[in-house]
């Protein structure tokens, strides 16, 4: 069986990652909720360095339950400040909150993030063919009209960049490479 996969799984968090999780399709509230904040938490940083802190932030962020996270108030946000378990920055910590509540807005409107989210690409996931890393894209014509519409709502931290990274991760694109044998896999859970 080929078990080549996509070069920037090298560290065997992101081994594991790449092969059980990136670029699967997801449904579910609290997945997307996750995936947002740590997203966002990337900014500037490697996904290897969130990855290394993702347990500590479920443990934070109250498993990332929006309607917990919502009801943060400054003393959690200063205690959150000192937790050396996750990403200490200010901006990403108030932004996980007031992303929280937007989340939570979202929701009210639409039944779910998920009816909402996946507006973006027609209700199913864009099926890319690319032959390297280089072809892969920062940012897309979606991932721009998603950032949009989330900075519109209340969100921060949810640039064109930071949207696309987004999609990746929850399998509304699939940019695995087609020499991955992950690539085939996704297509197979979408037939």
């Amino acid at each position: 069986m080929n078990h080549t996969r996509c070069p920037w799984a090298k560290h065997d968090l992101e081994i594991a990652y790449h092969d059980t999780e990136w670029g699967i399709p997801i449904h579910d509230d609290r997945l997307h909720f996750e995936f947002l904040i740590l997203e966002g938490a990337q900014a500037g940083l490697s996904w290897l360095t969130v990855l290394k802190k993702r347990e500590n932030y479920r443990a934070v962020f109250a498993d990332f339950d929006p309607e917990i996270v919502a009801r943060f108030d400054e003393n959690k946000i200063e205690l959150l400040r000192q937790e050396e378990g996750i990403i200490r920055n200010k901006l990403k910590i108030n932004s996980a909150v007031r992303n929280a509540r937007a989340f939570l807005d979202v929701q009210k409107e639409f039944g779910s993030f998920d009816a909402y989210i996946w507006q973006f690409t027609g209700g199913k996931a864009i099926q890319n063919r690319w032959n390297s890393l280089e072809e892969v894209p920062a940012k897309t014509a979606e991932a721009e009209a998603m950032s949009r519409d989330l900075k519109k709502r209340g969100f921060n931290f949810v640039g064109p960049t930071i949207c696309y990274a987004y999609m990746q991760a929850t399998g509304m694109v699939n940019d695995h490479l087609v020499s991955c044998f992950r690539h085939r896999k996704i297509l197979e859970l979408q037939a």
